[in-house]
């Protein structure tokens, strides 16, 4: 595990996007961070606030284009990837050369062995793209449609998930940070089918995302009269993240897992409602299933279950890098219903890059997170 006693200088490329605005956000009150480094091609040249207002005053570098950052002489420590998917790949494959082991060599030969120390070789990435996430490439091709643009890199990237693969994500230079729709439904499966409390083979998860999960470009599908009054599943048996919570419960299970998995678009902004419909194991119910999460759970600061009978909702966890779980018995014998909520932009995205860069460096945890929801 990285330790500093400095301030991190972070580089956050693709700032224009919710996800980009949530880490600067974020970053901007965090102790322990600083933000060196904002680009967005489209608004080059631009102050952050003229494109969010709300992030106004916080004294922060214009956007600049990619192509215009001059890594070596920025003393850069972390960047966060906020790119659409499928371009993210060569560009950290870029950077990471650039910026990595090659750069300390070259300064090396040329006896600057002080400066190679430095932060050149230091510099690691949390890709919030879908571009590392899947541990096989092929699985990768099959599902987004090309060939995988930097394998090498892939087979070093750490799922970070936080809670799951804390120690992993602390010494890792590359983490690809995971998908909102994954978290909220792998987060209270994972120890249930570690302790074979369900039946990994009978899981349906039926899903909900407010609007800002689709991104922030202008897409007709997006549009106000197209998304209010009213809600839609999409992705039917074919949405890119069910191979992820896939590939995440088959590790618990020790075997290949195949979910039922079917996201819906919410008339709201943000949020994500997962309930998750499980088989239980002989002689099981939902306190069984609500104790072992309890205990599994009991000391991570941003995952909550409720008190029996309490039900999760996504105006509870707005803001915030929570997750918030509850079990509930079926009516149907032998089954039972899982309830789990999260912000899709901060648990499901910023917040959790930042969990996971905090982890990297040794610094607290919960290090810029303290962010109480908003309610209503």
């Amino acid at each position: 595990m990285a330790t500093t006693n400095r301030r991190l200088r972070c580089a956050i490329l693709g700032t224009s996007g919710y996800t980009g605005a949530e880490l600067v956000r974020i970053l901007a009150r965090h102790p322990g961070a600083e933000i060196a480094v904002l680009t967005a091609d489209r608004s080059a040249g631009q102050p952050v606030e003229r494109v969010f207002p709300h992030l106004g005053g916080l004294g922060l570098p214009d956007m600049i284009a990619i192509e215009d950052v001059e890594w070596p002489g920025l003393d850069i420590d972390l960047v966060f990837c906020a790119l659409p998917h499928g371009t993210t790949q060569e560009v950290v494959a870029g950077l990471l050369h650039r910026t990595g082991h090659d750069l300390v060599d070259e300064m090396l030969r040329e006896d600057r062995g002080d400066l190679a120390s430095g932060v050149p070789g230091a510099v690691k990435v949390i890709d919030l793209s879908a571009d590392f996430r899947l541990a096989d490439v092929d699985a990768y091709k099959q599902w987004y449609g090309h060939e995988h643009r930097a394998p090498g890199l892939q087979a070093e990237a750490v799922y970070g998930l936080t809670e799951l693969e804390r120690e992993r994500v602390a010494g890792a230079r590359l983490v690809a940070n995971p998908g909102c729709y994954p978290t909220a439904a792998v987060l209270p499966l994972v120890p249930l089918i570690e302790r074979g409390l369900i039946v990994a083979d009978d899981i349906i998860i039926d899903a909900k995302s407010g609007v800002s999960g689709a991104g922030r470009a202008a897409k007709e599908a997006s549009l106000f009269a197209e998304v209010s009054e009213g809600i839609h599943p999409y992705g039917i048996a074919s949405h890119r993240h069910a191979p992820e919570i896939e590939q995440t419960l088959s590790r618990a299970a020790g075997r290949a897992v195949t979910v039922n998995f079917t996201p819906h678009l919410m008339p709201m902004n943000r949020g994500i409602l997962s309930t998750t419909y499980v088989r239980l194991d002989e002689g099981r119910d939902a306190t069984h299933l609500r104790a072992t999460l309890l205990e599994r759970y009991e000391n991570e600061p941003f995952v909550r279950i409720f008190p029996d009978g309490q039900v999760p909702a996504t105006r509870f966890v707005r803001g915030s890098n929570d997750c918030i779980i509850n079990v509930f018995d079926d009516r149907i014998t032998g089954r039972a219903i899982i309830v789990s909520a999260i912000d899709n932009l901060v648990k499901g995205a910023a917040g959790q890059a930042v969990q996971n860069m905090n982890v990297m460096y040794g610094l607290s945890e919960t290090a810029g997170l303290g962010h109480v929801p908003l309610f209503p």
